[in-house]
């Protein structure tokens, strides 16, 4: 399909553009998963250092006290809150369950609140 002879190709303005919140609640989920992906090998070797021994377990609680190294926790326990809560939603909607337009509006906000409440949650156990 070709654009008529003369007519300006036409950009979006992607800050005017309102997603629905079935969107935003997929891409988070696609977001979470990267972010996960990215930080699973550092986890792995986290807990390979932390069970090793006593010593090593304080010497890793103390690098991750830091304000700045909680707060990448806290990100990473949205990640996986979110990635949970959103894959749960979207197999259940596989299935038939919870696929009518307002009750899948109501499981993407569920989804996107309870994440962030475990996600604060963590960052008040860790960050106080």
């Amino acid at each position: 399909m070709r654009a008529p002879p003369g007519s300006a190709p036409k950009f979006l303005n992607l800050s005017q553009i309102r997603f629905p919140i079935g969107a935003i609640a997929s891409i988070g989920h696609r977001i979470s998963g990267v972010l996960l992906l990215v930080t699973l090998p550092l986890l792995a070797l986290a807990l390979d250092r932390s069970l090793r021994s006593e010593a090593e377990f304080e010497a890793l609680r103390e690098l991750v006290s830091a304000p700045g190294r909680a707060l990448l926790l806290v990100v990473v326990v949205w990640a996986a809150s979110h990635h949970v809560l959103a894959g749960l939603r979207h197999l259940l909607m596989d299935v038939g369950i919870g696929s009518r337009l307002d009750q899948a509006r109501t499981s993407a906000w569920a989804a996107i609140v309870a994440a962030g409440v475990i996600a604060l949650a963590a960052a008040v156990r860790w960050l106080s």
